[in-house]
């Protein structure tokens, strides 16, 4: 598929998926959604870390408004359904660590697709809005699971009802993201940290994960079967056997990802 609103790159192990409409602050219309769709389905099997950012100066809009016409006209029930959910499941449950690099505003859907990522992180400028309110909509697109779970069910109703702008910095010290870095460093610390997962247990992180997202639903015995379980599963990969004897060795382990 080759992509007109998005930019692919693999390199290293990494994807890099890039929004590309600068001139719409990156707001998604149908191809967008489709094209990131595709991408994230590919980047899941092609690579062993993935990176999603913005192009220019905003990570994404939100729903492009515009899309289709009249607004009014849109079947929200219907794209929600079938366009917003399997990318969202695409970043959520990808195999593989994924990387939400915020270079500016994310706004509406664009935030939420952010908070879907294992790891958040965002430039000093980057903010992130829960805008629906401003149009009559409750936030979609995974919002209103990721932030009572993220920073509590009093931040998470004041984002939503206020519907005010939250600054990089301060949704760090909610525990909203992961990282704040200056600028013009985001880059850099985006591609150091995709590079040191893309060359780690692979399997481990997917197992990691999994272990993490369930921990909410599960009574204590639960959760200690399920890790006895998935560390079952770890045990028995490639990548135990060779971080164990480069601890014995005392060197860096060389992951293969399996």
């Amino acid at each position: 598929m080759s992509y007109q609103t998005i930019r692919y790159e693999l390199a290293d192990e990494v994807a890099t998926i890039a929004l590309g409409r600068p001139d719409k602050m990156n707001s998604l219309n149908r191809a967008m959604r489709l094209e990131l769709t595709d991408a994230l389905g590919r980047a899941g099997h092609e690579a062993r870390a993935v990176v999603l950012t913005g192009s220019g100066h905003a990570f994404c809009a939100g729903q492009d408004l515009s899309d289709g016409g009249n607004a009014a006209s849109i079947d929200l029930e219907r794209t929600l359904a079938e366009e917003y959910e399997p990318l969202l499941r695409l970043i959520y449950d990808c195999p593989v660590p994924t990387i939400a690099a915020v270079n500016g505003v994310a706004a509406g859907a664009g935030a939420n697709i952010a908070l879907a990522a294992d790891l958040v992180i965002a430039a000093r400028s980057a903010s992130f809005i829960e805008a629906f309110a401003r149009i009559g909509l409750i936030p979609d697109a995974g919002g209103t699971f990721w932030l009572p779970r993220l920073v509590g069910h009093a931040r998470a109703m004041g984002l939503c009802l206020l519907a005010e702008p939250i600054e990089a910095e301060r949704a760090a010290e909610w525990g909203m993201i992961w990282e704040v870095v200056e600028d013009d460093l985001l880059e850099a610390r985006v591609r150091q940290i995709a590079t040191r997962l893309a060359s780690g247990p692979t399997v481990a992180y997917r197992l990691m994960k999994q272990a993490l997202r369930r921990s909410a639903q599960n009574t204590l015995d639960d959760q200690l079967a399920l890790e006895a379980e998935l560390q079952g599963e770890a045990g028995r990969t490639r990548d135990f056997a060779e971080g164990v004897m480069a601890f014995l060795e005392k060197r860096p382990a060389k992951f293969e990802g399996r």
